[in-house]
């Protein structure tokens, strides 16, 4: 197809585009409002090495995944349960939980996911502080110069999880579009073999068009028909 075949149709069937960007819009903001608001706490805890040494600061990056397991295990979901007085169990709580590490900062976030908001937000900073509760008393038992401390950067926070109202309306006229173009090609395929206009019958004979019939609408006045009828 040469580029003004694709302007035809667009011209033509453009429209189906814009009809299906619109209820996957609408359907996807419908959605976004119908799910019930789900919130994220989140607390980031900083570890630094008691002395600027490479060794020492590589074998305190290497514990990072072992400080996510000490930070997500049911002993500390236990007792940040009895902290806060929670009706969870630890297994509950702990689903609900997600740490990252990032080496190349040496810090570990920890997030917890519920639907009120301002308690994830204390169940995030009360697991980080009796972490690094532990991790001071740890370091209690070591040589000051092997020491990795622990805390927290900043206080927990939390912000809405899901849903992401303007990502899913983005979401969804851009998938109406994508099912516009696919149906637009799928009609155009199966009218593949319709001439249209006297460019197409050059084009597929390789022939000139000398002339074409012209059509007219039903709803000719008399007069019209009259003087049609006279000749």
């Amino acid at each position: 197809m040469e580029l003004r075949d694709y302007i035809r149709v667009i011209r033509r069937r453009g429209w189906i585009i814009l009809v299906l960007m619109l209820l996957t819009s609408i359907s996807a903001f419908a959605f976004s409002k119908w799910q019930i608001p789900e919130y994220k706490g989140y607390v980031t805890i900083q570890f630094r090495a008691a002395r600027a040494d490479w060794g020492l600061t590589n074998a305190a990056k290497t514990l990072l995944p072992s400080y996510r397991n000490f930070i997500a295990n049911e002993k500390t979901a236990q007792r940040t349960i009895e902290r806060l007085n929670l009706d969870y169990t630890p297994q509950q709580l702990l689903s609900k939980i997600a740490t990252k590490a990032d080496e190349a900062d040496f810090t570990l976030r920890l997030e917890v996911r519920d639907y009120d908001g301002p308690l994830a937000q204390r169940i995030a900073q009360t697991m980080a502080e009796i972490f690094v509760e532990d991790q001071t008393e740890w370091n209690q038992r070591q040589d000051k110069q092997d020491r990795v401390e622990a805390f927290i950067l900043n206080s927990a926070r939390y912000s809405l999880y899901r849903p992401q109202t303007k990502m899913n309306v983005l979401a969804g006229a851009v998938f109406g579009a994508l099912l516009g173009v696919l149906i637009i090609f799928l009609l155009e395929w199966l009218e593949a073999d319709i001439l249209w206009a006297g460019e197409d019958v050059e084009r597929r004979l390789g022939l000139p068009v000398l002339g074409t019939i012209p059509t007219y609408s039903t709803e000719a006045s008399p007069s019209f028909w009259k003087i049609k009828l006279r000749r």
